[in-house]
């Protein structure tokens, strides 16, 4: 089984490559030439006003632009210094864009900006030096915030991991003493099977990903652990062909599903049933469904701390589209995974 991956660290700086950023940008220079028109004992007019929204929108474009092909460069600072070098880009491309704009409204003779050269430049570099900072002072709050929430839900994911591992080890170990007397053959596969279960449970901490067809082989070896337990009592209906084997999925993430299916759905009855296995890829999303037949009478489901340590696990890896639903359909009980194919929030 391969190491586990580190997710990547967070960004310090925002996306400036995309339509947010321009947006953002463009909002707060138009709120900011609004206000000075507004000011009382403006100078502004109607045509001031249009030609200071068209200088806005014009720089910023140009801002997104130069901060979206600096930001490879400027991650590479360490601490504040990123910011810094943001704001440091606003600046001089301000500076550059006012030369040429007061270049051009001279030389087509449109009497358009008042004012020389650096006055028009100081002018503009002023506001938006002022603007850029405030903008950034909360960039880098909203960083640091973002960077103690991912540190924190990776301590949680590694507690909701250590939780789950004893839960199916303590089953999997008596299955284990009981086969050792009765099938000395059976007992050494299961042995075998069970050592495949310890490595993964475990593994590095830190919610490392394995891929699909390797939570499928940790699954099918849990199944025939409890196969030799069960015997036909347990039957396993299979429809994954069609899933990407490679898919990245958080380890020991559908293990504790199929357990819960063996567990609430198999065991009570007498005659047992059958756990379905199904998957598929529907827009963009993976499909994962896992079922079991529902007993007649009611049966003690334990505290659903196993389905909503999914649930959250899921929740942090994939993010807000991901969905872990669970419930009863028909005569079964049904847990139905959408995860997102592209777009996880590892990257």
């Amino acid at each position: 089984m391969p190491p586990a991956t580190a997710p990547r660290p967070a960004s310090p700086l925002p996306d400036f490559c995309g339509l947010p950023a321009l947006f953002a940008i463009l909002l707060v220079g138009a709120l900011a030439v609004t206000v000075m028109w507004l000011a009382p004992d403006t100078r502004f007019s109607w045509r001031g006003y249009s030609v200071a929204m068209a200088f806005v929108a014009w720089l910023a474009m140009l801002e997104t632009l130069a901060l979206c092909k600096a930001r490879p460069r400027l991650e590479r600072l360490s601490g504040w210094m990123p910011y810094a070098g943001v704001w440091l880009v606003i600046v001089l491309v301000v500076i550059a864009a006012s030369l040429a704009g007061r270049w051009l409204d001279r030389v087509l003779g449109l009497a358009l900006v008042d004012g020389g050269y650096l006055r028009f430049a100081r002018a503009n570099v002023l506001v938006a030096a002022l603007l850029a900072a405030a903008m950034l002072r909360y960039f880098y709050v909203l960083g640091q915030w973002q960077l103690r929430l991912a540190a924190a839900a990776q301590a949680q994911v590694a507690a909701l991991q250590a939780r789950i591992r004893p839960h199916f080890l303590f089953n999997s170990m008596n299955t284990v003493a009981a086969l050792v007397r009765v099938d000395p053959d059976a007992a050494e596969r299961t042995i075998e099977d069970l050592s495949e279960l310890f490595r993964a449970a475990l593994g590095e901490q830190g919610g490392g990903d394995d891929t699909l067809a390797e939570e499928w082989a940790l699954v099918d070896r849990y199944l025939a652990i409890e196969q030799l337990r069960l015997g036909e009592r347990l039957h396993v209906h299979r429809e994954l062909d069609t899933l990407p084997a490679d898919f990245p999925l958080p380890r020991l993430l559908l293990q504790p599903l199929v357990e819960n299916a063996v567990r609430h759905g198999i065991q009570p009855l007498r005659e047992g049933g059958e756990i379905r296995l199904e998957g598929h890829v529907d827009q963009g999303m993976l499909v994962i469904e896992i079922s079991n037949p529902l007993p007649p009478a009611p049966t003690p489901r334990g505290n659903g701390q196993g389905l909503d340590n999914v649930r959250q696990r899921v929740a942090y890896r994939y993010g807000a589209r991901a969905r872990v639903e669970a419930g009863p359909v028909d005569d079964r009980f049904l847990v139905r995974l959408r995860l997102p194919t592209s777009g996880g929030r590892d990257g």
